[in-house]
């Protein structure tokens, strides 16, 4: 991607952030650390780039302007940015040491916590991304199994063993791409089909175990007996359904125990930490491969991660979460019917992390409605990507806020839409696809 026109017009709301956006750009590739937070995801012209510092379910940007936040760092924050356990757990670590020679007793208790929640958790063993623990988990299964190809549905992180199989695979072996294959949601019929076609070849299903879509009845049930009725592990990618559908997770949720599962993002309110899960003969394979970090016992993370756990049990954290979901889930729904948009928008998803779905419309495809979307809300002070990641801190004033935003953009994409002005009331280009993820 090429680097922002020197001469483009410049949002004076967004004026420091462009400024700093251009800055970036002379040190860092796209001026940003993660893809979903750069200018391949953000408008250039109509969104921010940079924020300042965060309260519960508040940012306030570089320029100044004040959000209402549904993205929560990708889904990374679940209590609200901040929390005062979290925070005063990480600070009184911080006094004792954030990493030391030798293993410290927070690994082994924040592990016994997560065996005393997880119903498939046996043995545990910490990372610091998701992409960490799916790439450890697919090794596990590899070792376990003595089988190479991989099974896949959903979105699993950036290490060739996954990103090899999607669009965005440059630089990835040609045999490395060549042992993961994807199938969608919900299409059981897809997945026998791989086992036929990889017979005896198959080490794991790697799946989320929701994302966009509700599972169909008997779903994972079904792609459970399928893996094992093919000498195959069953894993649940819960990188962002863990402490988020319910403490022990999605599978807690669904009520299907898997052989490994993964989890990170929300364990420990926005600290760098994740973990693989899973039943002790198979986790036993962790002591034979190499799966070892310099930062795997940071201590400032274990602390957080014991914080939000504990919450989790003292606390109705999800039960609120869930209540305020549904507020806006519900809320949203209403108005993209009463606007008559049901055949391009719907909500869809667990009600503490559900989506706006865009489909093309006639008189613009769905990257410019998304575009516009964006620009919309973000001028009226909600900051989203179209996923909705609710968050304990998140008020129902909060929502009241994001359905009033929503129901501006609502009324304005229809009118829009009816007169094939989306182009004109664009203030920036639109979007382009990165990948599909889900």
């Amino acid at each position: 991607m090429k680097p922002l026109p020197a001469d483009r017009i410049k949002n004076t709301r967004y004026s420091k952030s462009e400024d700093m956006l251009a800055r970036a750009e002379r040190s860092i590739p796209l001026g940003a650390q993660t893809f979903s937070k750069s200018r391949t995801q953000y408008p250039v012209g109509a969104s921010p780039f940079f924020i300042t510092h965060a309260e519960g379910s508040r940012v306030w940007d570089v320029d100044g302007n004040e959000y209402v936040d549904l993205n929560n760092a990708l889904a990374a924050i679940t209590l609200g940015y901040n929390d005062p356990d979290v925070t005063k757990a990480v600070k009184e670590q911080l006094e004792k040491g954030t990493i030391f020679s030798l293993s410290n007793e927070l690994e082994i208790e924040v592990a016994e916590k997560m065996i005393e929640m997880i119903p498939c958790a046996e043995k545990v063993r910490f990372g610091k991304n998701g992409s960490d623990a799916t790439a450890g988990a697919i090794r596990i299964a590899r070792a376990f199994t003595g089988r190479d190809h991989v099974l896949s549905c959903g979105y699993h992180g950036w290490q060739d063993w996954y990103i090899g199989a999607t669009t965005r695979n440059k630089g990835v072996p040609q045999a490395t791409r060549d042992l993961t294959h994807l199938f969608p949601y919900n299409d059981i019929d897809a997945a026998k089909k791989l086992f036929d076609q990889y017979k005896d070849q198959v080490a794991a299903i790697i799946m989320e175990p929701m994302n966009v879509s509700e599972p169909a009845k008997g779903y994972h049930e079904e792609l459970k007996a399928l893996c094992h009725k093919n000498g195959a592990l069953f894993i649940f990618d819960e990188t962002v359904t863990g402490f988020r559908l319910a403490n022990g997770g999605a599978q807690e949720y669904f009520g299907v125990t898997p052989d490994l599962a993964t989890f990170g993002k929300g364990m420990a309110n926005g600290y760098p930490i994740s973990a693989i899960t899973g039943r002790d003969d198979i986790m036993h394979e962790m002591e034979e491969i190499f799966f070892s970090f310099t930062y795997g016992g940071e201590l400032l993370s274990l602390a957080a991660a014991k914080a939000v756990l504990n919450k989790l049990q003292k606390q109705p954290v999800l039960k609120k979460i869930a209540n305020t979901g549904i507020a806006l889930k519900e809320g949203v729904t209403k108005l993209i019917h009463e606007n008559g948009l049901s055949d391009t928008l719907s909500v869809s998803g667990h009600p503490g992390w559900h989506f706006l779905v865009v489909k093309d419309h006639p008189n613009a495809d769905n990257f410019k409605i998304k575009t516009y979307f964006m620009q919309e809300m973000l001028k009226q002070g909600v900051l989203t990507l179209g996923a909705h990641s609710i968050t304990y801190a998140h008020t129902a004033e909060d929502m009241q806020i994001c359905l009033a935003a929503y129901k501006q953009f609502l009324e304005n994409l229809a009118v829009n839409l009816r007169a094939n002005t989306i182009d004109a009331a664009l203030t920036c280009e639109p979007l382009r696809p990165l990948f599909k993820i889900r």
